[in-house]
């Protein structure tokens, strides 16, 4: 694609990446077959070439350009940023990178009704420290039967503690990053993996400094908020990387996608550049843990019919698509085909809140298709897809490390159960 920038603006760093990403396009339209704003709503603006073109138009005008509106807003904030065209693509663009851009540039200009505005630093506010989140939620859920219906389907009720796993001594040590809503949604997906993991012989902790990763604020255009998190959290893992730590496991898809890229969003900073690469380096999502151990030696004891939701975040963006299907072929589950499975389920961060019309149509539709071949439970690997489906009130939705968790613990009477987000 040819871009019309002046010298002057190339002097700026995020119009000379813009415009690197910009020129790797060929505009063929491949995209759009895959995109599910498109699909939804058949308006080229809302699809990846025509926000390209949108973006392309936005930063090669004038600040006081007219052209610049509150609808190149509306087409951006539609997007899902599920990176399904960077799947598709055949030139290899960089959509998201773009629209990270185009986001900031256009929220400059434009900027926001104080209803967005209050509604975007709520959720900012809400979200990404775990103890006030948790408080929250503990309110919601004990008014939970007063909410109106669309606020009562974001209130899961109580998860079912099963307790903490008590981090075992061994020779590998991981760490694990405890997140921000995951704690009070699903309190039992890190225990789980803890436990999982202890009986291949690997010990997983966490580091109590760690916070939130940083995407909730960076994707509602706090990016300087959003790379003071990447900054803390790397000081919080340091001394542990020091120490010889084998990984960062993340076990929320959204999360490892995003510290995968702390080295690229931190490369301009001297004094975090470098620890930003390794830390990158040494994140990996949970499956890239357990895909390479000898599971077969786990032997688990189940018969469940199992339906996996793959998250945007976990295929398109880290290109882990497939992996966490194999290892539950490998240990034995039995997965009922899924239609369409690289399409987005809608919640995508804080997506479902902010756009709750598209969202909604894009979870019902996703919950068609895994229903389809009448599994007894769905499985994700991440907490905000699995809020969303399990939001609508279906078929039970739970993180797969639960799963084999459950499989691998001896059944007693009185043991509790780890609840299904419905």
């Amino acid at each position: 694609m040819q871009t019309n920038f002046t010298d002057e603006a190339l002097r700026q760093p995020h119009i000379r990446e813009a415009d690197r990403v910009l020129r790797s396009c060929v505009h063929c339209g491949f995209c759009n077959a895959t995109c599910p704003t498109y699909q939804l709503l058949g308006d080229e603006r809302d699809g990846p070439r025509g926000r390209i073109y949108l973006m392309k138009e936005l930063l090669e005008s004038r600040d006081d350009d007219d052209q610049v509106t509150q609808e190149t807003q509306t087409h951006l904030d539609r997007c899902l940023s599920c990176r399904n065209c960077e799947t598709t693509c055949p030139s290899g663009v960089e959509y998201h990178k773009l629209l990270d851009i185009g986001r900031a540039e256009v929220e400059r200009r434009v900027g926001r009704s104080y209803k967005e505005r209050a509604l975007r630093y709520g959720l900012r506010k809400a979200l990404v420290e775990p103890r006030r989140f948790q408080a929250l939620l503990s309110l919601g859920q004990t008014f939970r039967p007063l909410a109106p219906a669309p606020l009562k389907d974001k209130i899961p009720p109580h998860a079912v503690n099963v307790g903490a796993a008590t981090p075992a001594t061994h020779a590998r040590h991981m760490l694990v990053l405890e997140g921000c809503v995951q704690p009070g949604l699903a309190p039992n997906t890190n225990a789980a993996a803890t436990r999982v993991l202890d009986r291949l012989g690997i010990a997983l902790s966490s580091a109590p400094e760690a916070g939130c990763c940083g995407a909730i604020d960076y994707h509602l255009n706090a990016q300087q908020d959003g790379r003071a998190r990447m900054r803390a959290n790397i000081d919080a893992w340091w001394p542990h990387v020091e120490a010889g730590t084998e990984a960062i496991v993340q076990t929320a898809s959204g999360c490892g996608a995003f510290v995968k890229e702390y080295g690229e969003m931190l490369a301009d900073d001297p004094r975090y550049a470098e620890k930003a690469r390794h830390i990158s380096a040494l994140t990996k999502d949970l499956v890239e843990i357990l895909r390479d151990e000898d599971l077969e030696a786990l032997a688990p004891r189940h018969d469940k019919r199992l339906a996996f939701h793959c998250p945007c975040t976990l295929q398109h963006a880290q290109k882990l698509g497939g992996a966490v299907e194999g290892v539950l072929t490998r240990l034995g589950f039995t997965l009922s085909p899924v239609r369409d499975p690289h399409l987005c389920c809608g919640s995508a961060g804080t997506y479902s809140i902010t756009q709750p019309t598209l969202a909604t149509r894009l979870r019902d539709d996703k919950l068609d298709a895994l229903e389809a071949g009448h599994p007894e439970e769905i499985v994700t690997a991440n907490i905000g897809c699995q809020t969303h489906l399990a939001g609508a009130g279906r078929t039970p939705v739970r993180h797969w490390i639960e799963i084999v968790d459950e499989a691998l613990t001896p059944a007693t009477s009185d043991a509790p159960r780890a609840a299904s987000v419905p």
